[in-house]
Order: structure tokens, then C-alpha cells, then sequence
């Protein structure tokens, strides 16, 4: 097991090293500027040794501004991926619920399965899980943590490349700490858009002014500070390429300010692609994403697009963007390599950075590997509807409190029954959501866990809807219908029924969820019913296929309640509510 807590002193060291690092910098690089303003003063004066002294001074203090912006970026990332290893202990701490990004915004309300288990919202699947900073590893994240399992090919083979990235942690914080230099959610979608769309048109007039005029300026100014040529002249060639770039600032604008806005996401992207470029992977899926990145020499790519966003971002200063383009029209060279830059690589972008949005979700699935001491891969089954597990638990309950329960199951139905709280709705949520880690290809929190990939359909947290005129009864025939109407298509389905009807008086709710049972015991599905109502327990089977009971139970050790969370073959025999009403003082 990784101990998290030797990688946070480390970085904490390293932090430490880095902070001291940049202040000596500072102190050099103050005292080497200085020291540069008295020898280039005592050149002026006529010291030739001065300016000599100067020259290499000014080498020296540009020298140390390279190496103090690179310190800068170096503790930068330590911090990040010190941020990075503190999450992973909040993880096993169960602070993880405070973390921001809880992926409300990515539920779809035509999955109600999304709420049920969670998948989505706070203390959710997801909220545990997600190492995504961009928009679409976002998405991509929640479109894999789905209750619709894809083939079983393309999940194990998603299984492969996240066992393989949860096998090498050092690598996985890497990347992580580097894509966390990015900020939450961002998108470059629209950026991908504009470059591959050809809105405005490149001018080869305009190309070949951006080189000439400047020539033209230089010469000129040459000749007429060697006196052989008025200086009125290369005055007004100056000034009439101020005029041009200001002429067409409009149409630099639109083409720049996009690029202006991304320096660091584009330098940030170029590292993470050239680290995937870079690594030795074995997994089908891993090499099949760095191959496409090395053919299309993705990172080389973004680098050029990182440096010239770099350079367009220097117009921002009033000074030089004047001083720039009055000497040589900057703005028309930034917006040549630009359309240079477009014609190359603008359509194979938007890929790039999909295969990095690919990766960020495979590294969040690595996720439990690497905060769980039982976890385990799960294996896919063919034919029938099957679910095996042992010591299976629920990821979102902290390791020491999770109590483990095996599962058994096949095509029919299972009754459970038990008191209020005794863990009958957890235990049921705990085999759905391992079912969708594994469609994800992320490992279980389990010994073993083996299934066939079914589609998950829920009735669980069950509300009405007001604006509809819908009442929590109907909502829930409405849930049973979508149930009833899938289990028609012959395809494994796992259905999870907590409380059935509860929105409803008992005689009703017996006779409704009797007759709703029977029409769910399938041979393609895997049928979970959580109820109170004892007379369900004797429901006989309307097909070959069986109907079966199992309950948790709690007792009163020194008339206190106490569960012990497993479950057991059988009907439960004992009920809870007027003890739990004494104990809130409404029975006497």
C-alpha cells in the first residue's frame, strides 16, 4: 500500500528547497541588475572594460530570469502534486465530500439510477473518484460511470490501461499534478472550433508587406543615422506600419485574443502529451492513444501553438505592442503563424486533446487501487444474468467502517427484509455501484466481484414532482413500467427496488407489488426488492425461475440496538420502528 504520508513530507522538503532556491535567485538576479547599471554607466563614461563587463552582466541577469521563471514552474508543480497526494489522503480520511467538484452539473434527469445509487452530486461516485480538470475528461468521466454497460471487449480493455496506470503511482501523480495546473473545467472547445473553421482568410499581400516594409524601415534607419539618407524617410515608413496595424487591428483581434487567452492550458497540454508520448506503456488502449499522439506528433505540435500564444500575449502591453508593431508589425507575423500553424495541425487538435480527456478518466478510475487495501478487478461473465461477489463493500464508507457481504445471484428475485437501518438500501446500492465501477473498468472494492454486464435500472429515492402533477406513488409505477418494459427486450438487466410502493396504503402496495414481482422475475434479470411487507416473503415464482428471501437483523444487547450489517439467508422475523420510536421519545 502507497504510504501517502512519506510523499507529503517529501514535497513538503522539496517545497521547502524550492523557496529557498528562489530566493537566492532573487538576490542574484537584483544584484547582477544593479551591478549592470554601474559598469554600463562606466562604459558610457568611456571605460571600455565597463561595457564589456556590462555585456556579460546583462548575459548573466537574463540567464537568471530564465532559471527563476524555471524555479517558479518547478514549485509550482510541487505544490500541485503535494495538492494531489493530500487529496488522496482526504480520501481515506473521508474528507473527500468537501471536495468542489461533486459533477451535480453532469447529471441527466432521463437516468434516474444517476441520484439513486449516487453516481452524481455530493458524497457521490464521482465526487470520490474525479482527477478531471477539463470539460471534456469531465464528461468523458461521467459518460463511463454510466448504469448502460458498453461491450465487454471495450471494458476490459479500459480495465487493462486503469491496472496498469494504478500500478504505476509515481507516473499517475505526475500527470496528475501537472493537468491540476489547469483550471476547473477548462475548455478549449470553442478554440478548436475557430481553428478549424477558416472565418477569416489569410492574405498573401498582407504576408508579404510584413516582410517587406519592415526591411524597407531597417535599411532606411540604418542609412540615415549613417547620415546618407534623410531621416523624414524611415520616419514614415515607421509610422505607416503603426498606421496598417492598427488598420487591421480588428482582424488581429478576432484571429489573436482566442490564443492570447490559453499560454498556460497550451503549455500545460503540450507537457501532459509529451509525457504520454514519452512513457512505456504495455495496456492495448494506452498505446493505442500514444501511438495516434506520436504520429501526429501532437506535442511538437503544441508546443509551437504554446510559444505563439506566448508571444501574442506580449501585445497585451501597450508599450510593446506600439514599440512591436511600429518596428517590425507584430501583430501581422503572430497572425501568419497563426494560419501556418492552422494548416498543419488546426484539425487534429480537437483529437489530442479528446486523448487527453481519455487518459484523465482512466487515471480517476485508477482511483480505489490506490486508496484501498482489498480491492480487486472485477472478471465479466458471459450468458445469463449472474453477480458474484465476496467481502464485496461500499467505496464511499471509509475502509475500517465498511462491513463486508458476499452476493450470490442469478436470474429470479430476491426479497429482502430487515428493520429500519439495518443496511437492506446499502447493501443493494453497494452491488449497483461496483457493478458500474466495473462497466468503467475500474477495480471493486471486493475480494472477488464477477458479473455480466447488465443494465442497471433503480426505484429507489423515489420523489413527486409538482410541476407535473406527479405523486411519489406514481412516480414509482412509473420506474416499475421502465423496468417492466426493458425486461421485455430479453437483454440482463440488475434491478434494484428499495421500499416497493412504500407511496401507497399496505393493501394496495401488496397487491401492486406481488403482481409487479411476478412480471419482473425474468430469466434475463437479476431482480433486488427491499420491503417491510412480510407477505411478500411467501410470493411463489409464475416461472421455473426462483423467488428468494434474505434479511438483515439487528438485537438488543443491554436494550440497546445494535446492527450488524449482514445479511442472511431467510425472512427477517423482527421489526425495530416502536423502539426507534421510544427512543425519540413519541412512544412511552
Amino acid at each position: 500500500m502507497i504510504d501517502f504520508h512519506e510523499w507529503q513530507q517529501r514535497d513538503l522538503q522539496a517545497i521547502r528547497r524550492q523557496k529557498q532556491r528562489l530566493q537566492r535567485l532573487v538576490l542574484l538576479r537584483t544584484v547582477s541588475f544593479l551591478a549592470m547599471v554601474f559598469t554600463f554607466a562606466a562604459g558610457f563614461d568611456g571605460h571600455v572594460l565597463g561595457t564589456i563587463c556590462g555585456v556579460l552582466l546583462l548575459a548573466a541577469f537574463l540567464l537568471l530570469v530564465r532559471r527563476h521563471q524555471k524555479a517558479s514552474f518547478a514549485k509550482l508543480l510541487t505544490e500541485s502534486h503535494l495538492g494531489c497526494v493530500q487529496a488522496f489522503l482526504d480520501r481515506k480520511s473521508g474528507k473527500w465530500r468537501d471536495f468542489s467538484d461533486h459533477g451535480h452539473d453532469l447529471m441527466r434527469e432521463d437516468r434516474p439510477q444517476e441520484a439513486d445509487l449516487p453516481i452524481f452530486g455530493r458524497a457521490s461516485l464521482y465526487q470520490y473518484l474525479s482527477a478531471a480538470r477539463t470539460k471534456a475528461g469531465r464528461e468523458r468521466l461521467a459518460a463511463l460511470l454510466s448504469p448502460f454497460p458498453d461491450a465487454a471487449d471495450a471494458i476490459r480493455l479500459r480495465q487493462q490501461a486503469v491496472r496498469e496506470l494504478s500500478g504505476k503511482p509515481q507516473e499517475l501523480l505526475d500527470l496528475e499534478a501537472m493537468s491540476h495546473l489547469l483550471p476547473l473545467g477548462t475548455d478549449l472547445s470553442d478554440f478548436c472550433t475557430m481553428l478549424e473553421q477558416a472565418s477569416i482568410k489569410k492574405s498573401k499581400a498582407l504576408r508579404l508587406l510584413s516582410f517587406l516594409l519592415p526591411v524597407l524601415s531597417l535599411a532606411t534607419l540604418a542609412l540615415a543615422i549613417a547620415g546618407r539618407l534623410d531621416v523624414t524617410i524611415p520616419g514614415l515608413l515607421l509610422s505607416l506600419q503603426l498606421l496598417l496595424s492598427f488598420l487591421l487591428l480588428r482582424r488581429s483581434q478576432a484571429l489573436l485574443a482566442p490564443l492570447m487567452a490559453l499560454p498556460q492550458e497550451l503549455s500545460v497540454y503540450e507537457q501532459l502529451l509529451a509525457r504520454l508520448e514519452e512513457a512505456d506503456y504495455r495496456s492495448p488502449l494506452l498505446l493505442a492513444i500514444q501511438k495516434d499522439l506520436r504520429e501526429q506528433r501532437s506535442s511538437e505540435g503544441l508546443r509551437g501553438l504554446a510559444k505563439l500564444a506566448d508571444l501574442a500575449a506580449m501585445r497585451r502591453n501597450v508599450f510593446f505592442f506600439l514599440v512591436a508593431n511600429t518596428a517590425c508589425l507584430w501583430d501581422l507575423h503572430c497572425t501568419a503563424r497563426l494560419f501556418a500553424w492552422k494548416e498543419a495541425n488546426g484539425r487534429s487538435l480537437r483529437r489530442h486533446l479528446t486523448a487527453w480527456a481519455e487518459v484523465e478518466a482512466l487515471l480517476s478510475l485508477a482511483t480505489p487501487a490506490l486508496t484501498r487495501q482489498a480491492v480487486c478487478w472485477p472478471e465479466l461473465c458471459t450468458g445469463g444474468p449472474e453477480l458474484t461477489g465476496k467481502a464485496v463493500t461500499p467505496l464511499l464508507i471509509e475502509e475500517a467502517k465498511a462491513v463486508p457481504n458476499d452476493a450470490s445471484f442469478t436470474a429470479g428475485t430476491c426479497i429482502i427484509t430487515g428493520s429500519n437501518m439495518s443496511g437492506k438500501t446499502t447493501y443493494m446500492r453497494t452491488l449497483a455501484t461496483s457493478a458500474i465501477l466495473a462497466y468503467a473498468g475500474a477495480p471493486v472494492c471486493a475480494e472477488h466481484f464477477a458479473l455480466t454486464p447488465m443494465a442497471v435500472y433503480t426505484s429507489i429515492h423515489v420523489s413527486d414532482d409538482l410541476s407535473r402533477g406527479i405523486s411519489t406513488f406514481y412516480a414509482e409505477i412509473l420506474r416499475i413500467r421502465q423496468m417492466v418494459e426493458a425486461s421485455q427486450e430479453e437483454r440482463p438487466l440488475l434491478l434494484c427496488i428499495d421500499e416497493i410502493f412504500k407511496g401507497t396504503n399496505s393493501a394496495d402496495r401488496i397487491t401492486g407489488a406481488a403482481e409487479a414481482i411476478k412480471r419482473l422475475t425474468r430469466p434475463s434479470c437479476i431482480t433486488l426488492v427491499t420491503t417491510h411487507d412480510f407477505e411478500l416473503c411467501d410470493l411463489q415464482s409464475p416461472n421455473d425461475l426462483p423467488i428468494k428471501n434474505f434479511h438483515f437483523e439487528e438485537s438488543y444487547p443491554d436494550d440497546k440496538i445494535h446492527f450488524d450489517f449482514k445479511i442472511r439467508p431467510g425472512r427477517c422475523h423482527t421489526t425495530n420502528a416502536r423502539y426507534l420510536l421510544k427512543m425519540a421519545g413519541i412512544l412511552s
